[in-house]
């Protein structure tokens, strides 16, 4: 844990007692604030009491005596309307921060000069934290990730100046950090998300430029226009800017030439990684991941030897195009986060011969964004409430089956997977869909696929798979 001794001997309050809020409260009253916690759900705050945190009702305190608010990511804080606690702190002039903005506070006071990476973007964040922290704690550092991803920020180990924090920040989580300034900061991409929190793409975006905004050296893909504009207005502000892209050659910064990763100075080019054989990190989308880690690593002070190194047994992230295991020419891959069909559509352009698990609870929209990856599906296996819609929408273009469970579609894909001879065949759970007609969640459902396709005669395991 870091205690927050930012706060020391001040009265600072908190709604959400989730997980994090829990955590957060206990690393402010382990760095001695006087913590008033409360949430709208009872059994969290009796949860919360239950632990030694004070509760009450935010309703009735006194927010003038209050030298903070620490807000939950998960409660609004503008859009649609703000939370009822941030028009409280607001109206008594409290500042309203999240558990984000506590970190970078201790890191200051703590070790300024500790390695900090924050990544952002509306797509491959998780996994870009993951593979960046990997390589990092590969090479020997003493590595430490969490935010958006895994543990809560504040459950990590105190900043000292040898310590590398690499930490997921959701737009939710930047928009409560107002001093957020990593060493290296990430900007992935940006397409529209979350605008029912935001109202409008602009304000999205112009949040998710804070992180960059503030960082020592701003990274930044500029496959794009949002961030391209924003690589540019940060530029002419004089900030230190390293440009990506995964698919345009560029004259200054890292760029993806098929599985070679290249360095551009002055448009004089030089390789400085690759991904030939690292199974992990198919498809373009994972090439902008891995140009990020690559830039963000060299920036922290690591070796192209090391960063190789880290790609290569860099084992994926769980549930996200998850290598489980192969019988001879057959992989099977485990993309059970994909929870919609642009979350299935990077798998999907990974893979030539697919033999596709799709279905499950169905999002606005179906499957017809993905007409152009039919032509890789050699069959498709559909489960759950979707499987009518989706067979609909498949039609005469790919042959499929209704499985109806996920087990009876694991089963299936793998036997006519092996009589495919026409080279590597993919069983693929990429499902483009909620999980919640059949399974309590995303891990869940990759956790049935997972053991499913290990129960199958003579499937081995891959390195790293879970």
């Amino acid at each position: 844990m870091i205690p927050a001794a930012s706060f020391a001997g001040k009265r600072v309050s908190l709604f959400g007692l989730g997980g994090s809020g829990i955590a957060t409260a206990r690393a402010l009253i382990e760095g001695g604030a006087q913590v008033l916690a409360w949430d709208d759900n009872p059994d969290s705050v009796a949860k919360a009491a239950a632990t030694g945190i004070a509760t009450g009702d935010l309703r009735g305190a006194d927010w003038g005596g209050f030298s903070a608010f620490v807000l939950s990511p998960g409660v609004p804080l503008t859009h649609p309307k703000p939370h009822w606690t941030v028009e409280l702190a607001r109206g008594a002039g409290v500042e309203v921060i999240g558990d984000i903005e506590l970190f970078c506070r201790e890191r200051a006071q703590r070790a300024p000069d500790a390695p900090f990476i924050a990544i952002t973007g509306t797509n491959g964040k998780s996994t870009t934290t993951a593979l960046t922290a990997h390589i990092l704690k590969a090479s020997g550092r003493d590595t430490q990730m969490g935010g958006n991803i895994g543990r809560a920020v504040m459950t990590l180990d105190p900043p000292t100046p040898d310590r590398h924090y690499v930490v997921e920040c959701s737009s939710y989580q930047i928009d409560l950090a107002p001093s957020i300034n990593p060493t290296a900061g990430i900007l992935l991409n940006l397409t529209p998300d979350h605008l029912d929190r935001h109202g409008t793409m602009q304000h999205y975006a112009s949040i998710k430029e804070r992180l960059v905004a503030g960082s020592e050296t701003a990274i930044i893909g500029i496959d794009d226009s949002w961030c391209a504009q924003i690589a540019e207005r940060l530029e002419r502000a004089g900030r230190q800017v390293i440009r990506i892209s995964k698919r345009l050659p560029l004259t200054d910064g890292y760029f993806a030439d098929g599985t070679n990763l290249m360095e551009a100075v002055h448009g004089r080019y030089s390789r400085v990684a690759f991904l030939e054989g690292i199974g992990s990190l198919r498809g373009q989308h994972n090439a902008q991941n891995a140009l990020a880690a690559v830039a963000a690593c060299l920036k922290v002070g690591l070796d192209l030897g090391e960063i190789q190194s880290g790609l290569e047994s860099f084992p994926g992230l769980a549930h996200r195009m998850e290598q489980v295991g192969r019988k001879d020419h057959v992989l099977f891959v485990n993309d059970s986060k994909a929870t919609n069909a642009d979350a299935a559509a990077p798998a999907l352009s990974s893979f030539n011969r697919i033999y596709w698990i799709a279905g499950g609870l169905p999002k606005e929209g179906g499957i017809e964004p993905l007409r152009g990856f039919f032509p890789r599906i050699a069959k498709a296996y559909l489960i759950g409430e979707a499987a009518p819609a989706f067979s609909a929408t498949l039609g005469e273009a790919v042959p499929y089956e209704i499985s109806g469970t996920l087990a009876a579609a694991v089963e299936h894909a793998a036997h006519d997977a092996a009589g495919d001879d026409s080279g590597e065949a993919v069983v693929l759970l990429s499902p483009a869909c909620a999980s919640f007609d059949q399974f309590k969640n995303f891990e869940v459902r990759g956790e049935a696929f997972r053991q499913a396709a290990s129960a199958i005669d003579g499937v081995k395991p891959i390195g790293g798979a879970r």
